[in-house]
C-alpha cells in the first residue's frame, strides 16, 4: 500500500511567543503520559471526574479541547509522537515493529533534546512493546526505569488474584493499600527522586514519566473508589454498534476478553458488571491525578515550577461499552481524541482551553520551539506555540488517525488486509476503509456530530449526504499538507 502521507519539510513557525530572553531560555519538559486515557476529566468537563490536580495544570496553561492520536493503540501512537512522523512514514502499525527498522538514523523527541545538552531520562512506560522491546538507547542518557517490558506491570494486591496463576486476573481491584504499593506510585517515587537529582544540577532535563493507569485492569487504592459513588457515575451514551458501520470498523481489540470476571462474548457482559468497570475506571483516574500532583508539588518545592514546561497526555481513547464496544483499536472519536495540556513559563494566556484541532504528532516540533530550539527539517506535525498566545486562532481544518484490520494480523505481522483512515473536522467524522495492496476503497463510513455526537448512525450511504461525502474524501486525499493553516 501507498503511504497515505507523505514527509514533507516541517513549515516552521514564524510567530514569536514569548519575551526576548526566551530565545537563550533552555526550559526543562516534563513529559507525562497516560495509557488508555479519554479526556473523563474534571477540566474537560466531566461531571464526575475528581481531578483537581489535571485540573490544576490546566489553570497553568492551555487545553486542548480537540486533540487526537494517529492510531489508537499504544505502540504505534507513541512512537508516531516520539519521532514527529506519521504511522505510514515510520511504517509501524502493530506492537512487535521497532521503528528503526525502517529509520535506524531518525532523531526521536528525547533524543533531539539529549543531542543539545538536555539529561534525557524515561520512567515508566513511554514507549511500548511486546515481542520485541521498544527500549531505544539513543534516546535516553541513561537506562529507563520501569518500562513496560518489566515483569512490574500487571501487579495486584489482593490475596485471590495473587493466588491465580493466569497472567490477566479480575479486571477490576479496590485493595486498601498506600499508593506506592503499585508500579504508578513507584513510577512517581522514582520521578521524584530524578527531580530532586535534577535541582542539584545546572543542566537543563527532559524527564518522561509514563503512568500504567488508567489501563486495564482497573486496579487502584481503595480510597480512589471511595471518591465515587457508583449510581451518580453516568451510564453509557450509546450500546449498540454504530448503524450501518462495516463489519472491518467494529471488531474488537480482545483486550478486555482475556480477565477472568469477563465472558468472552461482551454483548454478555452484565449491567452491573459494566458499572463496576466504569467505577474502577474512574478510580483510576484519580489515583493517577493524585501522582501528578505529587510531581507538580516536587517542582515547586525545587524552585522548577518556573524553569520546567509540563506536557500531559494520553496515548489514545477508550470506550467503555460505548457504540458496543471496549477498549480502544478503531478509529472512532472515543478511541481516536485524547487529553493534552501544555503548560509553558511565561505563556500570555493561563487558563486558556483552544478547540483548535492538534494532533500527538504536533507535540515534538512544539516542545522544540518552546524551548527555544530549531524546529528540525521533516516532522509531519505543526508547532501549537502560536495557540498558547492565541488559542481560538484559525489553525487546522482536521484531524487524521488510521487503524488496521484485523486484530490477529497485526498482533503477529506488520500490518492486515485492510487500512481504515479517518479524519475530523468540525462537523464530521469520515473514515475510508481501503484493500492494504490495491487501496481499492472497500467501504466508508460518515458521522455528524452535530445531530449525532455519539456517532450512533453511518450516514455514508444517504443521498443528502453525497456532498458532504465527497468534499471529505477529497480533505483526506489531500493529507495532512492540505489542512495545515493557510496563514
Amino acid at each position: 500500500m501507498k503511504p497515505l502521507f507523505s514527509v514533507l519539510l516541517f513549515l516552521g513557525s514564524a510567530f514569536c511567543l514569548f519575551n526576548s530572553s526566551a530565545e537563550n531560555q533552555r526550559y526543562n519538559v516534563l513529559f507525562v503520559a497516560f495509557d488508555d486515557l479519554r479526556p473523563d476529566l474534571s477540566c474537560y468537563g466531566d461531571p464526575v471526574a475528581i481531578t483537581p490536580n489535571f485540573d490544576r495544570l490546566a489553570a497553568q496553561g492551555t487545553l486542548f479541547n480537540r486533540a487526537y492520536c494517529q492510531l489508537a493503540v499504544c505502540g504505534p501512537s507513541r512512537l508516531s509522537l516520539i519521532t514527529g512522523l506519521r504511522p505510514d512514514t515510520i511504517k509501524v502499525w502493530d506492537l512487535k515493529t521497532h521503528f528503526r527498522e525502517t529509520l535506524p538514523e531518525l532523531v526521536t523527541l528525547p533524543q533531539y533534546f539529549k543531542n543539545h545538552g538536555y539529561h534525557s531520562q524515561a520512567i515508566g512506560k513511554i514507549l511500548h512493546g511486546s515481542s520485541v522491546s521498544m527500549y531505544d538507547p539513543p534516546s535516553w542518557t541513561e537506562d529507563p526505569l520501569f518500562d513496560y517490558g518489566r515483569p512490574h506491570h500487571w501487579r495486584y494486591t489482593s490475596p485471590e488474584n495473587l493466588a491465580v496463576e493466569a497472567h490477566k486476573r479480575s479486571a477490576t481491584e479496590g485493595a486498601d493499600v498506600p499508593d506506592d504499593t503499585f508500579v504508578d506510585g513507584l513510577v512517581c517515587v522514582a520521578a521524584e527522586e530524578a527531580i530532586d537529582r535534577f535541582a542539584e544540577s545546572r543542566k537543563p532535563f527532559f524527564l518522561g514519566v509514563g503512568f500504567r493507569k488508567p489501563h486495564l485492569p482497573f486496579v487502584a487504592p481503595k480510597k480512589y473508589w471511595d471518591l465515587y459513588d457508583r449510581d451518580s457515575i453516568p451510564a453509557r451514551t450509546s450500546t449498540n454498534h454504530p448503524k450501518d458501520a462495516p463489519e472491518y470498523a467494529l471488531r474488537t481489540w480482545n483486550e478486555i476478553e482475556g480477565y477472568t470476571d469477563i465472558p468472552k462474548q461482551l454483548d454478555q457482559i452484565s449491567e452491573e458488571k459494566i458499572s463496576e468497570l466504569r467505577h474502577g475506571y474512574y478510580a483510576c483516574i484519580s489515583y493517577v491525578d493524585a501522582l501528578l500532583g505529587r510531581l507538580l508539588d516536587k517542582l515547586e518545592e525545587r524552585n522548577l515550577a518556573n524553569d520546567t514546561i509540563v506536557c500531559l497526555w494520553g496515548d489514545h481513547g477508550f470506550h467503555l461499552g460505548e457504540q458496543g464496544l471496549w477498549t480502544k483499536a478503531n478509529n472512532y472519536e472515543l478511541s481516536a481524541r485524547v487529553p493534552l495540556i501544555l503548560s509553558v513559563p511565561n505563556q500570555k494566556e493561563k487558563g486558556a482551553v483552544s478547540n483548535a484541532f492538534v494532533e500527538l504528532v504536533d507535540l515534538y516540533p512544539t516542545l522544540a520551539e518552546a524551548c527555544g530550539l530549531e524546529i528540525p527539517d521533516g516532522l509531519e506535525g505543526l508547532s501549537m506555540t502560536p495557540l498558547l498566545d492565541k488559542p481560538h486562532r484559525s489553525w487546522k481544518t482536521a484531524a487524521f488517525n488510521q487503524y488496521p484490520r484485523d486484530y490477529t494480523k497485526i498482533k503477529h505481522e506488520k500490518h492486515g488486509d485492510v487500512m481504515g483512515y479517518s479524519i475530523r473536522t468540525d462537523r464530521y467524522r469520515y473514515v475510508e476503509w481501503r484493500d492494504w495492496n490495491s487501496s481499492e476503497v472497500l467501504h466508508q463510513e460518515l458521522y455528524d456530530h452535530c445531530t449525532d455526537p455519539h456517532e450512533t448512525i453511518n450516514k455514508a450511504g444517504i443521498e443528502e449526504m453525497a456532498s458532504a461525502l465527497s468534499r471529505h474524501r477529497e480533505i483526506l486525499r489531500d493529507g495532512w499538507q492540505g489542512a495545515l493553516p493557510k496563514n
